[in-house]
């Protein structure tokens, strides 16, 4: 098991050495071995909180963000990144659709967190504009959350340049329950857009899911490795 976990850990640490990530095998190595990183996923909606649709397919956001979290989970769990999933289903985390629904939903989702007690909570979501043109990723932080601003830079990063998004695109400040409801570093990623074609029909794919989940993979482990740097 523990071969298999070094093992994971070299894997995550030859990938962002090709995104300039430097740090010595012999320190990510020990790293790796005592001090596990742990990751809630969020997948935002669920259940009868479909979140926004897909213009042309009608497909919901809840039901991408879901696929989009799952493979991001693989992809971390390969690289021996213990991780934690707030909704496991399609359905929400309300219990009941009774009044108030919407705020359980949002404190199961904070009691979760608190109890996985991680190094970074990464929310999933899709965008949703009037302007039919815009289109590709941006990541929210809190402000004045430093450790926050930098994973949603080390995420952003992975995005600039591909699919609409601007090369130059930086994070945004956002004021949202899933980055106030812990002290834990904490992003929002709002990985495309479903009010644009072209942003739709590639999330429609499977493909392009995991390659989204991918890009949001590689850059929380460049924030992690980086935090470890500079300890």
């Amino acid at each position: 098991m523990m071969k298999k976990f070094l093992t994971g850990c070299a894997l995550a640490l030859g990938v962002l050495l090709a995104f300039g990530c430097c740090i010595g095998a012999i320190t990510h190595a020990a790293y790796c071995e005592y001090h596990t990183p742990e990751v809630v996923l969020d997948a935002g909606h669920g259940g009868i909180d479909g979140g926004v649709v897909g213009k042309q397919s009608g497909v919901k956001e809840s039901d991408v963000n879901l696929s989009i979290v799952y493979s991001l989970k693989e992809y971390l769990e390969e690289r021996g990144v213990k991780v934690v999933l707030t909704r496991k289903t399609e359905a929400g985390l309300y219990g009941t659709t009774a009044k108030y629904f919407k705020k359980r939903d949002m404190e199961k989702r904070r009691e979760i967190i608190e109890k996985a007690s991680p190094n970074v909570v990464v929310s999933i979501h899709q965008n949703f504009f009037s302007n039919l043109n815009k289109r590709g990723a941006t990541v929210f932080y809190r402000q004045g959350d430093g450790c926050g601003e930098s994973l949603a830079r080390c995420i952003q990063s992975q995005f600039n340049g591909n699919e609409g998004t601007p090369s130059a695109r930086t994070p945004l400040l956002g004021d949202y329950f899933i980055l106030n409801c812990t002290n834990y570093p904490s992003v929002i990623v709002e990985c495309a857009f479903l009010s644009n074609r072209e942003d739709e029909a590639l999330l429609i794919t499977e493909e392009y899911r995991r390659t989204v989940a991918e890009r949001v993979a590689n850059g929380i482990l460049s924030y992690l490795l980086k935090e470890n740097q500079a300890q």
